[in-house]
């Protein structure tokens, strides 16, 4: 009788030990679970134009836009001109990419490289410059046709 009874104490201490181990557990589980989402949820991917020609302009744009705290990926791509960046949108954004990528001599969508820098670029990487910003009409000679052409 003692031991049927030492016994029974035995199997609930251990299951109540295993209850509250499966707790303790799920807790850890459910706390990871929310603390990835939380970094998923700040984690922000653009796309948009950059001015370039060559390897020479990605690695130089790429390295510039994964300079920018906050930035986790850069891939530019010289046919497309397009650039897509991933970044933390507590840490940075895309204003301030355009502008680190526009100082090493690239202009983009938002900001035009200084033509000082520019001027520096090697000779492969010097493209065709936009006159103004996308989607702004040109004033340097007036010329407010963009909306059409004469063909």
């Amino acid at each position: 009788m003692v031991k049927l009874k030492w016994s029974l104490q035995i199997n609930n201490f251990i299951n109540l030990n295993l209850l509250s181990m499966k707790k303790n557990v799920l807790s850890l589980v459910m706390l990871f679970l929310f603390g990835t989402m939380s970094v998923i949820a700040k984690t922000k991917t653009e796309e948009f134009k950059v001015y370039g020609n060559c390897g020479m302009c990605k690695n130089r744009i790429e390295k510039a836009a994964k300079a920018v705290e906050g930035v986790t990926k850069a891939d530019w791509d010289s046919e497309t001109k397009m650039i897509k960046v991933t970044y933390d949108d507590a840490k940075t954004d895309a204003d301030k990419i355009q502008l680190a990528i526009a100082n090493i001599g690239h202009d983009t969508k938002e900001h035009k490289a200084d033509d000082k820098v520019y001027d520096k670029l090697h000779g492969c990487c010097k493209y065709d410059r936009p006159d103004a910003k996308e989607g702004e009409e040109k004033h340097d000679g007036h010329d407010h046709h963009k909306d059409h052409d004469h063909n």
